[in-house]
């Protein structure tokens, strides 16, 4: 991830002290959702470094609601947020409304938050339309000489935002999770690279895909990680990725044929 500015570092380490105190105390109070609100619209302006006035909207409130807020940048809305009150634990749930509003809308991000706990999601544009977690912080519990705790802060704030350090983050969480990498090893490139190191080793042995594979799926992996909605789409986005590749290198071909036969058309493809 991109380095913090120095000043979005102190700027967070300040505000952690201030917050988390006021949180503690408005938590006690068991202030409900417009109280709640409130800090939230503060802590988005001197955590995350929006203008309150300017990038802090409530015009965009889901119906049947009064708090939620949304940022924006350029006048353009990049996340929706639903504020539930302080003690109110968080449930998946609660962003089901929030999440079909901005798919509507074209939002890529829907946040959730008590002021104490902030969660943020990303929303599948899928049938039906799903939402994904992809950072859940605990503010009271951050460490300001943590950095670790600080780079999960920033990930929300204005200027991590506008490096798109939030979609990065994602996609690194993306590939490096069980789904996607059960799915890697047992897409066909993967399979045949194990099966060339098989021969290598064992050259006398007569060794199928299918066997390794199924070994893979029987013997070394978790059911839980080939099987599922979330293996299901694990596997979409290695095809996409593969697709994707065979036309890069296609396109490729096409252009070194004409390069070597500038009077010649291409075939078409």
């Amino acid at each position: 991830m991109a380095a913090i500015p120095k000043k979005v570092t102190e700027r967070l380490v300040a505000a952690i002290k201030k917050f988390q105190p006021i949180l503690w105390a408005s938590k006690a109070r068991d202030d409900g959702e417009a109280d709640t609100s409130m800090i939230v619209t503060d802590m988005l302006a001197e955590v995350f470094g929006y203008d309150k006035f300017s990038e802090v909207t409530a015009e965009h409130a889901i119906r049947g609601t009064y708090c939620d807020l949304a940022t924006k940048l350029d006048g353009v809305v990049q996340s929706l947020i639903e504020v539930k009150a302080v003690g109110l634990e968080l449930k998946d749930s609660n962003v089901k409304q929030a999440v079909d509003y901005a798919a509507n809308q074209g939002v890529d991000w829907v946040v959730l938050t008590n002021g104490i706990h902030w969660r943020i999601y990303s929303v599948t544009f899928a049938k039906p339309i799903d939402q994904e977690l992809v950072v859940d912080i605990d503010f009271c519990s951050v460490n300001p000489k943590s950095d670790t705790d600080l780079e999960s802060l920033y990930l929300f704030c204005k200027e991590g935002w506008v490096k798109s350090v939030l979609g990065d983050y994602q996609s690194r969480k993306q590939a490096l999770s069980r789904f996607f990498l059960g799915a890697l090893v047992l897409s066909e490139p993967v399979l045949e690279v194990i099966r060339r190191e098989l021969r290598r080793v064992s050259p006398d042995v007569r060794i199928e895909l299918d066997q390794i594979k199924n070994v893979f799926c029987n013997e070394v992996l978790k059911r839980e990680v080939i099987d599922g909605e979330q293996a299901d789409l694990a596997r979409k986005k290695i095809g996409r990725a593969a697709s994707k590749s065979l036309r890069k290198i296609a396109k490729q071909e096409v252009k070194q044929q004409t390069e070597r036969s500038p009077g010649v058309a291409p075939a078409s493809t």
